[in-house]
């Protein structure tokens, strides 16, 4: 089996989507001396620590009308939605949010050339406008107390937020039910035993 093959095997992914994500890795490595997107070490680890982990994120739910990807970054998960949803859902839409101008303009560069249409709002997640998002994403952006204010803020009623967290996870949401109300499943990653994404419903204030 080659490299590619096994890759398409784990991420259970088309060769035209593969190589989209190939190109979005390229795009990434020649970006990150000048920005640090991701931190060198993890970038040994680009397709297991970020790229499946994202896929893994996008796989948690069937993808519908808007999903909102909070504090970007790098891309993950965001750009890597948008990539998926390029051929699994293409009506599918998808706004970034990244307050840093040097990583927005990252974004929109790497979506331009991997052929992916999505929004990216530079503003901050705090004061840009409720996005009103049917599916809310963040990944090691902030502690679950926060991320559920992000939620309220920017989340549909009947919407689902997917978060992941590490090993802490269970601390987190017992700290979090002292201000918030919300059912929360935990998906256990594929890339690290110990953590999960939580799938997240019914964001309230206590």
């Amino acid at each position: 089996m080659s490299a590619d093959d096994a890759l398409l095997a784990e991420l259970d992914v088309s060769r035209e989507t593969l190589s989209r994500l190939e190109h979005f890795a390229e795009i990434l490595k020649k970006w990150n001396p000048r920005i640090n997107l991701v931190s060198r070490a993890s970038l040994e680890q680009l397709w297991t620590r970020h790229i499946i982990d994202s896929v893994q994120v996008f796989r948690c739910v069937k993808p519908n009308g808007h999903w909102v990807d909070l504090g970007s970054g790098g891309g993950f998960p965001g750009v890597i939605v948008g990539i998926l949803a390029a051929e699994e859902a293409p009506e599918l839409t998808i706004t970034l949010v990244e307050s840093d101008q040097r990583k927005s303009a990252f974004l929109r560069t790497a979506a331009r050339e991997c052929g992916v249409k999505l929004e990216v709002l530079s503003e901050r997640i705090e004061t840009v406008e409720p996005q009103d998002a049917d599916i809310l994403s963040a990944r090691a952006l902030a502690d679950l107390d926060t991320l559920l204010g992000f939620a309220e803020r920017h989340l549909k009623k009947n919407g689902v937020a997917l978060f992941p967290k590490g090993i802490s996870w269970g601390k987190e949401c017992e700290q979090a039910r002292l201000r918030w109300n919300f059912s929360a499943e935990p998906i256990t990653s594929r890339t690290e035993p110990d953590a999960v994404i939580l799938k997240i419903e019914g964001v309230s204030r206590v």
